[in-house]
């Protein structure tokens, strides 16, 4: 019998730590904004393709000097 005092006061810890963890991470914000991490996914990443280019543009130049020097 006192086990299962045990479990259940262990268990009512467990869930009253939980629940403070909720409490503090809708406090801080952490569930402001769901809708935006969704939808950056669906959205091009124009500065990452520029970079590229700019990339691809100085492999060419220095492959172009490299043949002619």
């Amino acid at each position: 019998m006192p086990v299962i005092l045990i479990l259940i006061l262990a268990s009512l810890a467990v869930a009253l730590a939980f629940l403070g963890a909720f409490i503090w991470a809708v406090k801080a914000g952490q569930f402001e904004d769901t809708c935006t991490p969704g939808m950056r996914i669906l959205s091009e990443d124009e500065p990452a393709r520029q970079k590229a280019s700019r990339n691809e543009k100085q492999q060419a130049a220095e492959a172009a000097k490299g043949q002619t020097g």
